[in-house]
Protein backbone atom coordinates (compact mmCIF):
# COMPACT_ATOMS: atom_id res chain seq x y z
CA UNK A 1 0.00 0.00 0.00
CA UNK A 2 1.43 3.23 -0.72
CA UNK A 3 2.11 5.63 1.78
CA UNK A 4 0.32 9.22 2.28
CA UNK A 5 2.78 12.10 1.86
CA UNK A 6 2.88 14.43 4.60
CA UNK A 7 0.36 17.21 4.62
CA UNK A 8 0.12 20.87 6.02
CA UNK A 9 -2.61 20.60 8.57
CA UNK A 10 -6.01 22.78 7.46
CA UNK A 11 -6.23 25.32 10.27
CA UNK A 12 -10.27 26.13 9.64
CA UNK A 13 -11.84 22.68 9.58
CA UNK A 14 -15.33 23.83 8.98
CA UNK A 15 -14.06 24.59 5.59
CA UNK A 16 -14.56 21.40 3.39
CA UNK A 17 -13.61 22.31 -0.23
CA UNK A 18 -10.11 23.03 1.55
CA UNK A 19 -10.48 19.04 3.03
CA UNK A 20 -11.76 18.25 -1.15
CA UNK A 21 -8.78 20.31 -2.50
CA UNK A 22 -6.49 18.19 -0.67
CA UNK A 23 -7.55 14.21 -1.09
CA UNK A 24 -7.85 14.75 -4.70
CA UNK A 25 -4.54 16.47 -5.09
CA UNK A 26 -3.75 13.00 -3.17
CA UNK A 27 -5.25 10.77 -5.46
CA UNK A 28 -5.06 12.86 -9.17
CA UNK A 29 -0.96 13.09 -8.46
CA UNK A 30 -0.80 9.54 -7.91
CA UNK A 31 0.30 9.81 -4.04
CA UNK A 32 -3.02 7.42 -3.33
CA UNK A 33 -3.19 4.79 -5.88
CA UNK A 34 -6.14 3.48 -7.74
CA UNK A 35 -7.95 0.90 -5.68
CA UNK A 36 -6.26 1.73 -2.20
CA UNK A 37 -8.51 1.79 0.77
CA UNK A 38 -8.99 5.12 2.63
CA UNK A 39 -9.31 4.96 6.47
CA UNK A 40 -11.16 8.37 8.00
CA UNK A 41 -8.80 7.71 11.16
CA UNK A 42 -5.70 7.81 9.21
CA UNK A 43 -7.07 10.88 6.73
CA UNK A 44 -8.24 12.37 9.87
CA UNK A 45 -5.02 12.54 11.57
CA UNK A 46 -3.31 13.33 8.03
CA UNK A 47 -5.16 16.94 7.45
CA UNK A 48 -5.79 17.67 11.60
CA UNK A 49 -9.23 18.07 10.93
CA UNK A 50 -12.26 16.48 12.38
CA UNK A 51 -14.12 13.37 11.30
CA UNK A 52 -17.32 14.90 10.63
CA UNK A 53 -15.83 17.60 7.58
CA UNK A 54 -13.76 14.67 6.29
CA UNK A 55 -16.96 12.56 6.26
CA UNK A 56 -18.52 15.60 3.75
CA UNK A 57 -15.67 15.96 1.69
CA UNK A 58 -15.23 12.61 1.18
CA UNK A 59 -19.03 12.65 0.29
CA UNK A 60 -18.08 15.04 -2.35
CA UNK A 61 -15.27 12.80 -4.10
CA UNK A 62 -17.38 9.73 -4.03
CA UNK A 63 -20.20 11.96 -5.99
CA UNK A 64 -17.42 13.47 -8.43
CA UNK A 65 -16.01 9.37 -9.22
CA UNK A 66 -12.89 9.89 -7.65
CA UNK A 67 -13.45 7.44 -4.65
CA UNK A 68 -15.98 4.11 -4.03
CA UNK A 69 -17.57 3.78 -1.55
CA UNK A 70 -18.00 -0.08 -1.42
CA UNK A 71 -21.30 -1.66 0.90
CA UNK A 72 -19.32 -3.38 4.50
CA UNK A 73 -15.93 -2.72 2.71
CA UNK A 74 -15.00 0.73 2.58
CA UNK A 75 -13.61 3.98 0.66
CA UNK A 76 -11.31 2.84 -2.26
CA UNK A 77 -9.74 5.23 -4.78
CA UNK A 78 -11.35 4.48 -7.85
CA UNK A 79 -9.54 1.75 -10.18
CA UNK A 80 -9.40 2.72 -14.04
CA UNK A 81 -11.12 0.59 -16.66
CA UNK A 82 -11.61 0.40 -20.65
CA UNK A 83 -15.49 1.36 -19.70
CA UNK A 84 -14.63 4.30 -17.28
CA UNK A 85 -12.57 5.68 -20.35
CA UNK A 86 -15.15 5.46 -22.71
CA UNK A 87 -17.81 6.48 -21.04
CA UNK A 88 -15.76 9.94 -19.96
CA UNK A 89 -14.03 10.93 -23.27
CA UNK A 90 -17.53 10.66 -25.69
CA UNK A 91 -19.42 12.09 -22.84
CA UNK A 92 -16.46 15.10 -22.99
CA UNK A 93 -16.02 15.14 -26.68
CA UNK A 94 -20.07 15.57 -27.04
CA UNK A 95 -20.02 18.52 -24.19
CA UNK A 96 -17.17 20.03 -26.16
CA UNK A 97 -18.80 19.91 -29.18
CA UNK A 98 -21.82 21.27 -27.70
CA UNK A 99 -19.64 24.21 -25.90
CA UNK A 100 -18.29 25.17 -29.20
CA UNK A 101 -21.51 25.41 -31.35
CA UNK A 102 -22.92 28.21 -27.99
CA UNK A 103 -19.76 29.82 -28.19
CA UNK A 104 -18.93 29.75 -31.82
CA UNK A 105 -20.57 33.26 -32.26
CA UNK A 106 -19.15 34.88 -29.46
CA UNK A 107 -15.54 34.53 -30.22
CA UNK A 108 -14.68 38.69 -30.28
CA UNK A 109 -11.27 39.95 -30.06
CA UNK A 110 -11.03 39.93 -26.44
CA UNK A 111 -11.87 35.97 -26.47
CA UNK A 112 -9.67 34.66 -28.76
CA UNK A 113 -6.76 36.89 -27.40
CA UNK A 114 -7.82 35.23 -24.25
CA UNK A 115 -7.31 31.83 -25.65
CA UNK A 116 -4.03 32.53 -27.42
CA UNK A 117 -2.83 33.62 -24.04
CA UNK A 118 -4.03 30.38 -22.47
CA UNK A 119 -2.37 28.07 -25.22
CA UNK A 120 0.93 30.47 -24.49
CA UNK A 121 0.91 29.65 -20.90
CA UNK A 122 0.70 26.16 -21.30
CA UNK A 123 3.25 26.38 -23.33
CA UNK A 124 5.48 28.15 -20.86
CA UNK A 125 4.53 25.33 -18.51
CA UNK A 126 5.69 22.51 -20.77
CA UNK A 127 9.01 24.08 -21.62
CA UNK A 128 9.67 24.60 -17.91
CA UNK A 129 8.81 20.51 -17.34
CA UNK A 130 8.57 20.80 -14.02
CA UNK A 131 5.46 20.15 -12.81
CA UNK A 132 2.64 17.80 -13.73
CA UNK A 133 0.07 19.10 -11.82
CA UNK A 134 0.49 22.58 -13.34
CA UNK A 135 0.60 21.51 -16.64
CA UNK A 136 -2.23 19.69 -16.70
CA UNK A 137 -4.26 22.07 -14.74
CA UNK A 138 -3.58 24.64 -17.98
CA UNK A 139 -3.89 22.08 -20.18
CA UNK A 140 -7.99 21.48 -18.80
CA UNK A 141 -7.76 25.60 -18.48
CA UNK A 142 -7.36 25.87 -22.72
CA UNK A 143 -10.69 23.52 -22.66
CA UNK A 144 -12.40 25.81 -20.20
CA UNK A 145 -12.60 28.40 -22.71
CA UNK A 146 -15.03 27.31 -24.55
CA UNK A 147 -16.88 26.27 -21.59
CA UNK A 148 -17.08 29.83 -20.02
CA UNK A 149 -17.65 31.72 -23.29
CA UNK A 150 -20.20 29.78 -24.22
CA UNK A 151 -22.45 31.24 -21.40
CA UNK A 152 -24.42 27.78 -20.50
CA UNK A 153 -24.50 27.41 -16.84
CA UNK A 154 -25.75 23.79 -16.66
CA UNK A 155 -23.22 23.03 -19.27
CA UNK A 156 -20.11 24.83 -17.02
CA UNK A 157 -21.42 22.73 -14.18
CA UNK A 158 -21.14 19.48 -16.21
CA UNK A 159 -18.07 20.33 -17.14
CA UNK A 160 -16.96 21.54 -13.53
CA UNK A 161 -17.98 18.13 -12.22
CA UNK A 162 -16.06 15.98 -14.65
CA UNK A 163 -12.82 18.00 -14.52
CA UNK A 164 -11.51 15.75 -11.53
CA UNK A 165 -11.71 12.46 -13.41
CA UNK A 166 -9.84 13.94 -16.65
CA UNK A 167 -7.25 15.29 -14.24
CA UNK A 168 -7.08 11.68 -12.81
CA UNK A 169 -6.81 10.39 -16.26
CA UNK A 170 -4.58 12.90 -17.97
CA UNK A 171 -1.89 12.09 -14.90
CA UNK A 172 -1.97 8.29 -15.53
CA UNK A 173 -1.38 9.19 -19.07
CA UNK A 174 1.14 11.43 -18.50
CA UNK A 175 2.98 9.01 -16.26
CA UNK A 176 2.35 5.80 -18.82
CA UNK A 177 4.64 8.50 -21.38
CA UNK A 178 7.37 9.76 -18.48
CA UNK A 179 6.67 13.00 -19.33
CA UNK A 180 5.63 15.96 -17.27
CA UNK A 181 2.86 17.17 -19.65
CA UNK A 182 1.08 17.14 -23.09
CA UNK A 183 3.12 17.16 -26.11
CA UNK A 184 4.26 20.76 -26.59
CA UNK A 185 2.39 20.53 -30.67
CA UNK A 186 -0.53 18.49 -28.93
CA UNK A 187 -2.94 21.81 -29.53
CA UNK A 188 -2.09 23.72 -32.46
CA UNK A 189 -4.96 22.25 -34.32
CA UNK A 190 -7.17 22.70 -31.66
CA UNK A 191 -6.69 26.26 -31.28
CA UNK A 192 -6.57 26.86 -34.89
CA UNK A 193 -9.72 25.56 -35.13
CA UNK A 194 -11.28 27.64 -32.41
CA UNK A 195 -9.96 30.60 -33.71
CA UNK A 196 -10.85 29.37 -37.56
CA UNK A 197 -14.00 29.82 -39.80
CA UNK A 198 -15.51 26.34 -39.27
CA UNK A 199 -17.40 25.45 -36.96
CA UNK A 200 -18.01 21.93 -38.65
CA UNK A 201 -14.27 21.97 -39.09
CA UNK A 202 -13.76 22.39 -35.24
CA UNK A 203 -16.47 19.70 -34.30
CA UNK A 204 -14.63 17.04 -36.63
CA UNK A 205 -11.41 18.29 -34.67
CA UNK A 206 -12.90 17.70 -31.26
CA UNK A 207 -13.79 13.94 -32.35
CA UNK A 208 -10.28 13.33 -33.80
CA UNK A 209 -8.80 15.23 -30.39
CA UNK A 210 -10.74 12.85 -28.56
CA UNK A 211 -10.88 9.53 -29.55
CA UNK A 212 -6.53 9.83 -30.25
CA UNK A 213 -6.61 10.91 -26.76
CA UNK A 214 -8.79 7.52 -25.67
CA UNK A 215 -7.10 5.12 -27.52
CA UNK A 216 -3.47 6.33 -26.17
CA UNK A 217 -4.60 6.08 -22.41
CA UNK A 218 -6.44 2.91 -23.05
CA UNK A 219 -3.22 1.39 -24.89
CA UNK A 220 -1.63 1.68 -20.97
CA UNK A 221 -4.06 0.93 -18.97
CA UNK A 222 -3.00 -1.96 -16.67
CA UNK A 223 -4.31 -5.48 -18.04
CA UNK A 224 -5.80 -8.37 -16.02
Amino acid sequence: MATLVKLKPIVDETRRGQIVRHLRQLIVNGNVQPGERLTETRLADQLGVSRAPLREAIRDLVDSGLVESLPYKGLFVRSVTRQDLEELYSLRTALEQFAFQQCWAKRDPKARADLEQRHADLLSEIDRNEDTERAIELELHLHDWCYELAGHALLQKTWCQMKPNLQFYFTLHQKAHNRVGPLRQGHEVYVKCALGNSLDAMQDHLDTHMRQGLETTKMHLPTG
